[in-house]
């Protein structure tokens, strides 16, 4: 294997939806950026988010486990309720874990988290939980808040950056941060954990780039249209008086705004890498927590094809962009079609970087090293998603899981249960399980196995429902 001891660039951004680039035929943003990463490296089709929401993908992340093994099944902060009870979940990273970040540290790594954190707690204990006890020797940006509350312009009120210049915006700014890092290096070899805040609300950037795309609507005649379809009520009680209301086409111009502007970052942090002399050797990957924002809070962004986005059990919520370029090893300009899951990242990289796989940290997690090969007859298995809970975004309690071409998924409101062929169906339009009844029920007993063998809590009745 080439590149020993590799520098890692892991490049996480919030809630950016599986078709929010271009070469994942985004027509309306503009990301030359991530573009020209995925012709420089591999991209991947069937990449999925260990869960349709932020705290517990990161957390599947860092650890190698399914959010549900973790007992983290929620972000951070949730408290929802429907028809179905409210389902207790952890509310912090637990510092019995091994994370990726410890490991590769104690291989002599710098380990750098600059961005997102939003593992932690709430309160005065959040500081038990930050990112320092987690192997980041470096923590910029990363705190117990899931967005910038404050907004993106400075002042940003984050205890863990300063606040910047009039006019400063906090995606340049975490920008300019990770440059210093990376120019700051030494000899040793080191893993940044860049965890933008962009693209989640607040939905805002600089006007004239806003005003580039509002004039970009107007030439492709799509200010015109109405972008939203007005839908069901929402499930959640806390939500119960609003209505779900779905982007049907990609055309809001201050989203497009701030995705150009983090593919811009992205940019500078790649010429970076570059002017220190380090492209060779650093393996740069790009991927998304949850699926994009389209059915709620503004719905700034459409998924289609897939269905729905963030909160969703669909492919919308889960499936997510992945680029991963590492010269000399990993083939330029390849796309792969391979199923591969947020767990994967952690043996994945130990493998990379030449540590010891530690499979009872990563029990979730499959090493995809044979994949960034260009190994064709490499499977994965099945992948399994648990959360029952009601999202803030119009989706209910469920599980699933994916087993080559088929998905499956159980809804725990009324026991409904939906099986598609993705391959022939990846809108998810055609609920197939009555035309296969054998391969549904197949699926449905080794989804119940996984949900008992791993004690997944599942959501009584609401006492309390008033309808």
């Amino acid at each position: 294997m080439a590149n020993a001891r590799p520098n890692v660039l892991f490049i996480l951004l919030d809630d950016f939806g599986w078709t929010d680039a271009g070469c994942y035929a985004s027509s309306f943003y503009e990301t030359p950026r991530i573009d020209q990463l995925a012709k420089e490296g591999m991209r991947f089709t069937n990449a999925y988010a260990a869960c349709p929401v932020c705290s517990p993908t990161r957390a599947s992340i860092l650890t190698g486990k399914y959010p549900v093994r973790l007992g983290m099944t929620q972000w951070i902060g949730s408290c929802s309720e429907g028809k179905l009870a409210y389902v207790p979940y952890v509310d912090h990273l637990s510092c019995e874990e091994t994370t990726l970040a410890q490991v590769l540290k104690d291989g002599g790594y710098a380990t750098w988290h600059v961005g997102k954190w939003h593992l932690s707690k709430h309160g005065n204990q959040r500081f038990e939980t930050y990112p320092e006890k987690h192997g980041f020797d470096v923590n910029i940006g990363g705190c117990d808040w899931g967005a910038p509350k404050n907004g993106y312009f400075t002042p940003y009120g984050l205890e863990t950056l300063s606040d910047g210049v009039e006019g400063e915006y906090l995606t340049d700014r975490l920008t300019e941060e990770a440059i210093r890092l990376i120019e700051g290096s030494q000899d040793e070899p080191w893993f940044m954990h860049l965890s933008h805040y962009a693209v989640h609300t607040p939905i805002e950037c600089y006007e004239p780039l806003v005003e580039k795309y509002r004039q970009k609507s107007e030439v492709l005649g799509l200010a015109k249209e109405d972008p939203f379809v007005e839908g069901e009520s929402f499930p959640c009680l806390h939500k119960k008086d609003q209505k779900v209301t779905r982007r049907v086409v990609q055309s809001d111009p201050v989203y497009a705004a701030m995705v150009e502007n983090v593919d811009m970052n992205i940019g500078r942090v790649l010429d970076a890498i570059d002017s220190a002399g380090q492209r060779d050797n650093t393996i740069v990957i790009f991927f998304s927590d949850n699926g994009g924002l389209a059915t709620a809070e503004g719905s700034p962004t459409c998924n289609a094809p897939l269905h729905e986005g963030k909160g969703w059990m669909y492919e919308g919520g889960t499936r997510e962009p992945l680029i991963v370029r590492w010269p000399k090893v990993v083939p330029a300009g390849a796309i792969t079609k391979q199923i591969v899951t947020s767990t994967d990242f952690y043996p994945t990289l130990l493998e990379c970087t030449g540590r010891p796989l530690l499979p009872e940290q990563h029990c979730d997690g499959v090493s995809l090293l044979p994949v960034l090969q260009g190994e064709a007859d490499f499977d994965r298995g099945a992948i399994f998603w648990h959360y029952p809970h009601y999202s803030n975004q119009g989706g209910c309690p469920g599980c699933s899981m994916r087993e080559g071409d088929w998905k499956l998924i159980e809804f725990f409101e009324n026991n409904r249960v939906e099986l598609y062929n993705l391959e022939d169906d990846i809108s998810e339009e055609y609920d197939v399980g009555s035309k296969y009844p054998e391969k549904r029920d197949d699926m449905l007993l080794k989804l119940s196995e996984w949900r008992k063998s791993i004690c997944a809590k599942i959501p009584k009745v609401n006492t309390n429902y008033g309808g």
